[in-house]
């Protein structure tokens, strides 16, 4: 119902605004903006995101099923059960959704997000079959997205790509930032729809979210002992080099366990056009409408509102020249992007708006995308409190992501 509402509310809201612009401004050339905005992001939907997709999911899809016949997610799924039938207890121990959530993770973790995609969207399924109610949304399967657009990473690889691609001689510096928002974000994402689920707050599940911080800040302590060099080099490296090592390990295993390693990819792969087909018609829906939101003025307006509260406030007002790239990113990760190249350009990726931009671009995920690809690849309609836990992540990202901010670089 919530979703329904939104979605309608970005077509009224831009059409009220483009009749404003036309009758009061005389801005003629509204309706013809919003018209060819509509035809480009409903092509580009299908050309630039699910063509895309559809190669990536074809390939994963393959390997997930290699790996199903080979017995490793069930494996997965057993070592990790502790934690995640604290997490997940609507879900049997051992079901293949466990070990296919842990890939999905792992790989937001690496920053690999063409890769996170097809074992998220595999994970989701499994948690279907489990559903009593095919239309509605599980606890399950909202704890899952909700912890998916925390959108947990360790290794910020793309930004601090886009960083080097834009000329920045500091490029790795916001590795740290990025890491930390993106823990902070997963925690309370965690606590707030585990609260409102009424989880087991046990010694076992305490226990496992205390481990989990202290080895990320291992990790991170790690790395930061690293020179500038080499941390780009291990931000570079390591990501892509865990993917080689997951993708040749499950091939391999496959062949260790008698498994006709080839035959089991094509059989899984077969799968991967079919989601596609079942996405496409949510991804058209929802990136028109966003796309017809932008469009019309709308964003620049919320922008501006947010922007006056906040100086009423009396606050310290240098975040706000990043403000964009975070309203934009639950809702386009793609328009996020640009507005994070944009302020690049503009006023250089080593800037304290350029650092504190890249730290909002690594510390959540697109929201209302995700909920459109997820649900709507199993047929879900009635998304309970997804949308509103998902923003509040979003919303929590954004203030750790400032506070972090102006403690790294203020």
């Amino acid at each position: 119902m919530a979703l329904n509402i939104i979605w309608m509310a970005f077509f009224v809201i831009a059409f009220i605004i483009a009749l404003c612009k036309l009758v009061f401004l005389g801005d003629t050339a509204i309706f013809k903006l919003l018209a060819d905005g509509i035809f480009d992001s409903a092509k580009s939907s299908v050309i630039d995101v699910a063509f895309p997709l559809a190669g990536t999911m074809v390939f994963f899809l393959g390997l997930m099923n290699i790996a199903e016949k080979a017995g490793a997610i069930q494996k997965l799924a057993k070592w990790m059960n502790p934690f995640l039938s604290r997490l997940f207890p609507e879900v049997p121990a051992n079901h293949p959704a466990m070990g296919q959530m842990v890939m999905n993770f792992s790989a937001n973790m690496l920053g690999l997000d063409n890769a996170a995609t097809p074992f998220g969207l595999k994970a989701m399924e499994s948690l279907q079959s489990l559903n009593p109610e095919k239309e509605k949304a599980t606890n399950a399967q909202i704890m899952f997205l909700v912890l998916h657009t925390s959108g947990l990473t360790i290794i910020p690889l793309t930004i601090i790509s886009y960083r080097l691609a834009a000329g920045s001689q500091d490029a790795a510096s916001i590795f740290i930032p990025c890491v930390l928002a993106t823990i902070g974000t997963t925690l309370a994402s965690i606590l707030m729809v585990g609260f409102y689920q009424k989880l087991k707050w046990d010694k076992v599940l305490i226990g496992w979210l205390i481990g989990l911080v202290l080895i990320m800040v291992g990790v991170l302590f790690g790395v930061n002992s690293l020179s500038p060099v080499n941390k780009e080099i291990f931000s570079k490296v390591i990501g892509s080099g865990l993917l080689l090592v997951i993708i040749v390990g499950i091939i391999l295993g496959g062949a260790y366990k008698k498994v006709s390693v080839f035959d089991a990819f094509i059989e899984g792969a077969k799968n991967g056009f079919e989601v596609i087909v079942k996405i496409i018609p949510y991804l058209v829906a929802m990136l028109v409408a966003i796309r017809v939101f932008r469009d019309s003025g709308a964003m620049n307006y919320v922008l501006n509102a947010i922007t006056y509260l906040i100086q009423l406030t009396g606050m310290n007002t240098e975040f706000i020249g990043a403000l964009p790239v975070a309203i934009m990113k639950p809702l386009s990760g793609s328009g996020a992007r640009g507005m994070m190249l944009d302020i690049f350009q503009n006023q250089g990726p080593d800037s304290f708006v350029g650092k504190l931009a890249s730290i909002f671009q690594g510390s959540a995920d697109t929201t209302f995308y995700i909920i459109a690809l997820y649900f709507g690849s199993v047929g879900i309609k009635k998304i309970r409190y997804a949308l509103w836990a998902g923003i509040f992540a979003d919303i929590i990202g954004v203030v750790i992501a400032i506070l972090i901010g102006y403690v790294f670089f203020k």
